[in-house]
């Protein structure tokens, strides 16, 4: 499989393959950041793919979702009750108190940067809000299990129990979407090995030195997580209409901790 070095071990990149990978997702960053600053009231989520492909190759790069496996657009653009995989388009248009979920990946010199960001257009509602910070707060957990001689499932553990921890302190319900998660990343956008967003520590591949990650929670507001794909084979939607996050940033295991490899410049 793509990415796996030996058996058992998450394949290790060298100093200067992590600084390429950090130059690509340093890119996803700007553009993340673009994107947001372009979400306002009456945009449409067309409009934002716009942005985000402008952006792209303006820094050298190529957008990593335009053409895979078929999508059409350079962002994956989720609103609302839209998990993973909306198709940006000027049908969907923006309203105050949405949460938007932009997904982006860029490839620079042949390698990866992959990075999700979830916001408000405006102000959210107090548990949409609750919601959005939860994820982002499991995101930061989960990329702290990023260090050498942990497995795989550690991360998922460590995402699982932060999602628990999360739902007491913010007092909400939180749902783990089954079946989507975390990936490793290189010289392609999907390698080996998958990451679940839960489970049971101590099991999978070692991480070492060197070992890359996409880690995205995806959280839904309530117990409810059945979701079912839209007929466009893309959109992944919440089957009872609640409101979805998804955060993700690609991180690598380094001697000094966890190194985020798609940073953003918030400024």
């Amino acid at each position: 499989m793509l990415g796996r070095s030996r058996k058992g071990v998450v394949a290790a990149r060298t100093a200067g393959e992590l600084d390429a990978m950090e130059a690509a997702g340093r890119i996803v960053g700007r553009t993340l950041i673009a994107v947001r600053d372009a979400a306002v009231p009456g945009a449409t989520t067309g409009d934002l793919d716009e942005v985000a492909e402008q952006v792209i190759r303006e820094s050298g790069a190529i957008p990593s979702f335009k053409g895979y496996e078929g999508f059409p657009g350079s962002i994956c653009s989720s609103v609302n009750e839209v998990v993973v995989h909306g198709i940006p388009g000027p049908e969907t248009v923006l309203r105050e108190g949405d949460l938007v979920s932009i997904d982006c990946g860029a490839i620079l010199e042949g390698w990866h940067g992959d990075s999700a960001w979830t916001f408000g257009v405006g102000s959210l509602a107090p548990d949409v809000a609750a919601l959005n910070d939860a994820t982002r707060e499991v995101l930061e957990v989960g990329m702290r299990a990023m260090l050498p001689g942990n497995r795989l499932t550690d991360v998922s553990h460590a995402l699982e129990v932060a999602t628990r921890r999360a739902e007491e302190r913010h007092g909400v319900s939180l749902g783990i979407v089954d079946g989507f998660g975390g990936h490793g990343i290189g010289r392609e956008m999907h390698e080996w090995p998958f990451l679940a967003n839960e489970g049971k520590p101590g099991r999978g591949p070692r991480l070492q030195e060197g070992s890359v990650l996409a880690i995205e929670p995806m959280l839904v507001l309530g117990g409810e997580t059945d979701t079912r794909t839209l007929s466009d084979d893309w959109t992944v939607v919440t089957v009872d209409g609640s409101p979805a996050s998804h955060w993700e940033h690609t991180v690598a295991v380094t001697a000094d901790g966890p190194r985020i490899l798609t940073p953003r410049p918030l400024g």
